[in-house]
């Protein structure tokens, strides 16, 4: 079986284009500049509205930040994963930590179970654990079908040692998908030297605004850094070459 590309994506049209370029799943998310949040209700539905052959993943994660939650965001999040249920998509993604940096078992036990039957990501939540080794059997007792990971380090090609190690551990009990700087150059690089068969990658390029009036002065947010006439969005032409 050849490699299984799974794209970030930011927006509906990103998943359009996703499928269009042969990937196999996305994982949709909002708020990317912040590691991803849980996309809106209506962005789901038109995921799937405009798609016919690719899964479809859902962040559960109802801020950006650390991963030791509120009762109030544990909350969010079982009613986002009854959501993600009754709109019949594939799966759901989330990760949950103690404030001692161990992952939260009964947490994420409650959410795999609230989950069921769809497939299950721990997202990188997994990055900034204390004990990898630890969570990694903790996550497979779960039933957790993938863990999503740059090996605990800035990118994937700097995880790749830790990487290695995983998917060894891992041993086929569950999915090591590494993720974070995973790129048309060195994803054959990252697929040799760990034997991961499934990658996270975003493939996004800029897409300018069609907009002729412009008020560059009156910005949005008091901390934008890019231009608010350009987006990114999945391209279509940069998925398939990580096919």
């Amino acid at each position: 079986m050849g490699r299984i590309i799974e794209i970030c994506a930011n927006s509906a049209q990103s998943c359009v284009e996703a499928e269009a370029g042969g990937a196999r799943r996305v994982e949709l998310c909002a708020a990317i500049p912040e590691g991803g949040t849980t996309p809106s209700y209506g962005e789901i539905r038109a995921a799937q509205a405009l798609t016919s052959q690719i899964d479809i993943n859902v962040i559960i994660r109802p801020r950006g930040g650390d991963f030791l939650y509120t009762p109030a965001e544990v909350q969010a999040m079982l009613y986002d994963i009854e959501m993600a249920k009754q709109l019949n998509i594939h799966g759901v993604v989330f990760g949950c930590l103690t404030k001692d940096g161990d992952m939260d078992i009964a947490l994420m036990q409650r959410l795999i179970e609230a989950a069921k039957p769809l497939s299950v990501t721990c997202h990188r939540a997994f990055d900034v654990c204390r004990e990898p080794f630890v969570a990694l059997e903790q996550l497979i007792a779960l039933g957790c079908d993938r863990i999503l990971t740059s090996g605990q380090q800035p990118d994937a090609v700097s995880g790749i040692p830790m990487l290695r190690k995983l998917v060894q551990r891992a041993a086929g009990r569950i999915i090591i998908m590494p993720g974070c700087g995973v790129r048309e150059h060195n994803i054959a690089r990252i697929e040799a030297e760990t034997g991961a068969m499934e990658f996270h990658t975003s493939a996004r390029s800029t897409v300018y605004s069609a907009m002729k009036y412009r008020k560059e002065r009156v910005p949005m947010s008091s901390t934008a850094v890019t231009s608010e006439f350009e987006t990114v969005q999945t391209d279509r032409r940069r998925v398939a070459l990580y096919i």
